[in-house]
């Protein structure tokens, strides 16, 4: 029996803002809010936080 490899990609049909966190919510299978309301908490600390989505929304391949 052979399984397909689970893979990370930007989702087409839930997306707010480019589709990375139903992507990433979709690969750990996690309810998108959660890795949205995630982002929205890293905000409130120091870093380069909006820069990393950026990159991954052009480096992860969409659905």
């Amino acid at each position: 029996m052979t399984t397909a490899a689970k893979r990370l990609h930007r989702s087409r049909t839930d997306k707010w803002m480019g589709g990375v966190a139903g992507g990433i919510a979709d690969y750990f299978g996690v309810d998108s809010t959660w890795v949205r309301i995630a982002f929205v908490a890293s905000m409130l600390l120091p870093g380069p936080q909006v820069l990393l989505y950026l990159v991954l929304w052009l480096v992860i391949p969409q659905d």
